[in-house]
């Protein structure tokens, strides 16, 4: 019975020396990570502006809102001629058509713009929130 015992310390005083022999633990990080990480920052950026049905959220201007058809046309035509470089929307929400013009992600942009609409139409340009055409490879590029 003794030798038992003494079989059981001895292995019990050698397990014990030699995990005290193991006190620094050396962890190396997978240079991968970094670029994962960066991956997924920028699809976290991009995410942020989709809504809940997978749809860019931003900004565009609205510049007439009326009951007239044919007023709210001629408005849109003029803006398309004033400004060929930015899309233009006719909405009907009844009894209203509404023309709106841009797709803007950052509100600063839409509300600069928004500078330039206002000398041709004085009367009132809001920038409305509203799902927009973005295409985020022309913008954000992602570092490989």
């Amino acid at each position: 019975m003794c030798m038992k015992q003494l079989l059981m310390l001895g292995i019990l005083l050698i397990a014990v020396v030699y995990t005290n022999a193991q006190d620094s633990i050396v962890v190396t990080k997978d240079p991968r990570l970094d670029i994962f990480n960066a991956k997924q920052a920028a699809v976290n950026r991009l995410a942020s502006h989709l809504n809940a049905n997978g749809q860019f959220k931003g900004f565009r201007l609205q510049v007439l809102s009326t009951r007239s058809r044919d007023e709210a046309f001629k408005v849109k035509a003029s803006l398309l001629q004033q400004f060929p470089g930015q899309k233009t929307y006719a909405l009907y929400q009844s009894p209203y058509f509404k023309i709106r013009i841009g797709d803007f992600a950052e509100r600063e942009a839409a509300e600069k713009f928004r500078t330039s609409v206002l000398r041709y139409y004085p009367q009132g340009v809001y920038v409305v929130d509203d799902v927009i055409d973005y295409n985020p490879e022309e913008t954000d590029e992602t570092t490989e």
